[in-house]
Formats: C-alpha cells, sequence, structure tokens
C-alpha cells in the first residue's frame, strides 16, 4: 500500500496541494474506503487498475494531475444498496472535502468533482479529453479476456448478494445496456481502437447470460 499512498500524494502536490497533513489526512481516508470489507470489484486492485491506465494515457489529458485525483476518488463512496447516482455524488462530494482540506486550489477541487460525476453514465463530451481519460481508464475492465472480465462480472455479483437473482439480473441488464448505448465506451484513439470490440462482445455475451435467466 505504501505505493498507492505516493502515487496519491505525487497526484496531490502536482495539483498545487499546499497542506501536507490534510494530503496525508485524504490518502488515509480514501485507502481505507478502498479497503472495505463489502467490496469484491471496487477495491484496491480497481483502483490501481485505473491508475495504471491513466499514466499510460496521461499525455492525452489537459491535467493528468486532477485525472488521477479523481480516480482515487471516483468510487471513495460505494454503498451497493445506494440507488441511481448517489455513490458517485456523495463521492464527488467527498472529494471535494478532502481536497479543499489539503490545500487545492479551488478551481482544480471543482474539476476534480466534475471528473467523479462523469463516472456515473460516463458520458463524455468531445472536448473533454480529462473526463475521456477518466472513463475510459474506469471501463477498462470491459475489454478484459472473457475469463476475467467473468471473474468481475461474479465481483459485481457478490457485492449485489442482498439483492435477488430475478431484481438483479434486470438491473444489471438495464447497466449493461446503457452502456451498450454509448456512442462508444471508449473515446481517446489508442482505447478506442484496441478495446471498444472485446468490450462490446463481454457485455453483450454477458447480457445474452441475464436475458436467458
Amino acid at each position: 500500500m505504501d505505493e498507492l499512498i505516493e502515487r496519491w500524494r505525487d497526484a496531490a502536490r502536482a495539483a498545487g496541494a499546499s497542506e501536507p497533513a490534510g494530503v496525508e489526512r485524504a490518502g488515509a481516508r480514501l485507502l481505507a474506503a478502498w479497503r472495505e470489507p463489502h467490496r469484491r470489484y471496487h477495491t484496491t486492485t480497481h483502483l490501481r487498475a485505473v491508475l495504471d491506465v491513466v499514466d499510460a494515457y496521461a499525455g492525452s489529458a489537459r491535467r493528468p494531475a486532477l485525472v488521477r485525483l479523481a480516480a482515487w476518488c471516483h468510487d471513495a463512496v460505494y454503498d451497493p444498496r445506494a440507488g441511481g447516482d448517489a455513490n458517485e455524488r456523495a463521492s464527488a462530494d467527498l472529494a471535494g472535502d478532502l481536497l479543499a482540506a489539503a490545500g487545492l486550489p479551488t478551481e482544480a477541487v471543482i474539476e476534480v468533482r466534475r471528473l467523479v460525476l462523469l463516472t456515473a453514465g460516463h458520458a463524455v463530451r468531445p472536448d473533454d479529453p480529462d473526463g475521456a481519460l477518466l472513463c475510459d481508464a474506469d471501463l477498462a475492465i470491459l475489454a478484459a479476456p472473457p475469463d476475467r472480465y467473468d471473474h468481475y462480472a461474479a465481483a459485481v455479483r457478490h457485492e449485489y448478494a442482498h439483492v435477488p437473482d430475478p431484481n438483479f439480473r434486470t438491473g444489471r441488464a438495464a447497466v449493461l445496456e446503457s452502456l451498450l448505448a454509448l456512442p462508444a465506451l471508449y473515446r481517446l484513439p489508442t482505447p478506442h481502437a484496441r478495446w471498444e470490440a472485446p468490450a462490446r462482445a463481454n457485455l453483450t455475451r454477458e447480457l445474452a447470460a441475464l436475458r436467458a435467466g
């Protein structure tokens, strides 16, 4: 976990954080959130994977440090019993509080909040490379090889173990349909070329299984 915290510190400093104690408190709070015991997919493994994609394509972003901070914050609140975009809104609120206390400039805090909220629906404007980078990184798992994708889907089901199968199938199918309805799952040129087709194949395969019951 030391490596993760160092990545947090580096991103916070690059974004203009001026309160070292606040940076440390925020990093500890976020890492504790990502390690909550009810999580099965939305864990530090997912956080690290998102950060790795952001690092790989950071050259496409206007302010990659803010994208990294948004990656840390985007699932900081994750309650599978919450409805709609409640988790994203709560995560954005938490990001605002933590980053302000870390001494980030106000405009940077506002931008991180905006980026976090984009992960509710992953709909990104064409003129938003930072939003594209964060959302592409968040959805990278969808293009994984089928066995890894199936492991991801099973982990999500585990997080929603409290939901009866018929209700889960209906809700999960709606999520998959909304993703498939996006004009593009990936907006950056290289991720789009590499990941779009396998991701759509995985989503279509899972959706067919859900509909088959």
